[in-house]
């Protein structure tokens, strides 16, 4: 599940596993936009950790 939202007048993303979800991923633009810089390395660490 997807929501945008605000914090401290900034827009932020948030992601969560469930509507109830107590524990919810959020982040801003700039660390949105580090997100995207480094996807190919983020990809290739959840291949290389399946885990969860």
């Amino acid at each position: 599940m997807i929501e945008k939202s605000e914090y401290k007048g900034n827009p932020i993303i948030v992601i969560k596993r469930t509507e109830d979800d107590k524990y919810p991923f959020s982040f801003g633009v700039s660390k949105a936009k580090l997100i995207l810089e480094n996807i190919e390395e983020i990809k290739k660490f959840v291949e290389e950790n399946p885990g969860k």
